[in-house]
């Protein structure tokens, strides 16, 4: 993969530096509360477990809000344990609503790109299955000409080693997921930089396909 290292430093050094990561939880409410109306956008991105992309984008300035859910299947409101068997066709994905004016499509998909494997198919590390694919859901036509366009551009560019396979289409009916998965990664603890969410991911879905 070209480039590789310099992208992660970029990446991670937005996601560290940032004005969201320096304030304190009492003053990044207060910011979000405040441009709570103007966040009026919003795009479902799925890179792999959920956990992970949601522990990257809440952190984030100009993201309002990250709920992690399914999207893309046949199937009415999954469970959970229905996505980890990889019948019901949906991805784990999280829908993020943010702010244009602070954060623009273009970064937010930047961002998304940089923080997963977009050349794995229904795989990311050792979540494996279609639930895991990368994929991006848009809700208007602009985010899906960009998303389209940067896309053929990491690959007319030969930025990754191998061909982006990324889905991109419209929202379909989105389905939010159980409690217990919402704010996962700060209830316990966990950071987007540690191998530990994945992992523990794996291990659950492994526990429910032999059950």
């Amino acid at each position: 993969m070209k480039n590789t290292a310099l992208w992660l430093w970029k990446c991670l050094f937005i996601l560290s530096c940032g004005d969201s990561s320096t304030l304190s939880s009492e003053t990044m409410t207060e910011k979000k509360l405040s441009s709570f109306t103007a966040c009026r956008e919003i795009i479902y991105l799925g890179g792999g477990c959920f956990w992970c992309v949601e522990a990257v984008f809440i952190e984030l300035n100009g993201v309002c809000s990250v709920t992690p859910g399914y999207m893309g299947g046949s199937k009415p409101n999954p469970t959970y344990r229905e996505v980890c068997t990889g019948l019901t066709g949906h991805a784990e994905v999280v829908r993020v609503e943010f702010d244009p004016l602070v954060v623009s499509v273009d970064e937010v998909l930047e961002i998304f790109w940089k923080t997963h494997d977009p050349t794995t198919l229904n795989r990311q590390g050792n979540d494996v299955g279609p639930q895991y694919r990368s994929v991006i859901f848009c809700t208007t036509e602009e985010q899906f000409s960009k998303a389209l366009q940067y896309k053929n551009s990491l690959n007319k560019e030969n930025v990754f080693a191998s061909p982006v396979v990324t889905e991109i289409s419209m929202a379909t009916p989105f389905y939010a997921a159980e409690d217990y998965h919402k704010n996962y990664p700060k209830k316990h603890h966990l950071h987007h930089r540690t191998m530990v969410v994945p992992y523990i991911h794996f291990l659950i879905c492994q526990e429910y396909r032999t059950h």
